[in-house]
């Protein structure tokens, strides 16, 4: 998949960190060749992250993502600090970027404690080497401990943003950085055979964007294309009909999550069924993790507090999921009076102790390990944390019909779903 067809949750992330006027702006300019950041010799120019999608060779598609200083000074420096930290939780290569002339700082060794602490592959950019006085090098290493490479990466590499020195041994380690061996997700394509039918569900209402299908919708029908097996879809209330008219049976039934129940009444029971949500739970996150979280809806009491994320942010219909049919679907199965909270796009509170539970979206627009850093937060501060295809189909009496085609999944239901209780 090329440039312009792989969407941002899908690239590398590469993250430039360090202090104001280290010169990380200038120096991935230089790794990309373009001048995608204002680079100044103003302190603090760079006030919010900069995100560019890009192709970076050899790695292929990638985001790069320019910060903030991790020096800033005052209340608006605090925020600023704290947008770059966030972006932490999305990179999956990390650059610290060091000022030659001036040596390693404590805010320098504390963000790079941070990105061990997250596993994050990184690479540490020693720029201004023009400026730097002999030893400088070694004195960093030192002082960051970078004198182990059993990962076979240079851990330091000297660079000139201002000459271009060093930037192209600096891209070979950021892409060394970048490789890993983690097996190849399928968001439904393991599911199939060839020939397999897959019917989607998708809804076309006010919210849905005219003309075009969401991400979501796109990438599992590609998933079912590359499985050599045939994507079919249909409107919620042309499910039945169609289904009557296949010459087989499909293999699944994919559906929105919004319309679970009149899909899961309309399905044949010997037919797998599931939706978009809980598909990209498995494919970004962890099932197990949410399928569990759910069972905190029967626990609920009166004056607790949900909190629903959405990973995208957009315009708001009248009949929004995530701000007022979830809310109301909570309250009508809960019977309880429940606070509700919403976030959306990069925004997640670091303190999740308030919550009783954390409702989170798919997450098609987050990459794989913001997603797994949010249901982390919550499993550390052990908030429950649940997904909208999950409780739409807990609330329904359908959830363990919807995790069937997922066997280690289906195991930890025994009991546990509101049709047995």
């Amino acid at each position: 998949m090329g440039m312009n067809q792989t969407p941002m949750s899908e690239r590398v992330h590469i993250g430039f960190f360090g202090r104001r006027n280290a010169g990380k702006s200038s120096v991935m300019n230089a790794v990309t060749g373009q001048d995608l950041a204002v680079v100044s010799d103003v302190k603090g120019t760079t006030t919010d992250p900069v995100y560019k999608s890009m192709e970076l060779l050899p790695v292929g598609p990638v985001v790069m993502m320019d910060t903030p200083g991790i020096d800033d000074e005052g209340d608006l420096g605090q925020l600023r600090m704290r947008k770059s930290y966030q972006v932490l939780n999305k990179t999956d290569v990390a650059v610290l970027v060091i000022d030659g002339s001036m040596g390693v700082s404590r805010e320098d060794a504390a963000m790079l404690e941070k990105i061990r602490r997250k596993n994050i592959p990184y690479v540490v950019a020693l720029n201004k080497k023009e400026l730097a006085g002999p030893g400088m090098a070694e004195r960093i290493c030192r002082e960051l401990d970078l004198t182990e490479e059993s990962d076979g990466l240079q851990r330091l590499v000297p660079v000139s943003a201002a000459t271009g020195e060093g930037i192209f041994s600096l891209k070979e380690q950021i892409a060394a950085a970048a490789k890993t061996e983690e097996p190849e997700r399928y968001i439904v394509r393991d599911l199939l055979e060839p020939s397999d039918i897959a019917v989607l569900v998708v809804p076309i209402d006010k919210a849905a964007p005219k003309g075009r299908l969401i991400l979501p919708q796109q990438q599992t029908i590609r998933d079912i294309l590359d499985a050599d097996a045939v994507s079919v879809v249909v409107k919620e209330n042309e499910l039945r009909q169609v289904l009557s008219q296949l010459n087989k049976q499909p293999k699944v039934v994919i559906t929105d999550s919004q319309v679970f129940g009149k899909v899961a009444a309309d399905t044949p029971e010997e037919v797998l069924l599931t939706s978009f949500s809980i598909l990209f739970t498995r494919y970004k996150g962890s099932l197990e993790t949410v399928v569990r979280g759910v069972t905190a809806l029967d626990s609920l009491a009166d004056g607790d507090t949900i909190l629903i994320s959405e990973g995208c942010t957009h315009h708001r219909q009248c009949d929004d999921i995530g701000t007022v049919k979830l809310p109301r679907w909570i309250r009508e199965y809960t019977g309880k009076e429940i606070r509700i909270e919403t976030v959306s796009g990069t925004e997640f509170p670091d303190d999740l102790t308030k919550y009783r539970l954390i409702v989170h979206c798919g997450g098609c627009m987050l990459n794989e390990r913001e997603m797994k850093y949010r249901l982390s937060c919550a499993q550390d501060q052990g908030v429950a944390i649940t997904n909208y295809g999950i409780l739409i189909a807990y609330v329904n009496g359908i959830l363990k019909r919807s995790v069937e085609a997922f066997p280690e999944i289906s195991r930890l239901l025994a009991g546990d779903s509101p049709e047995e209780k």
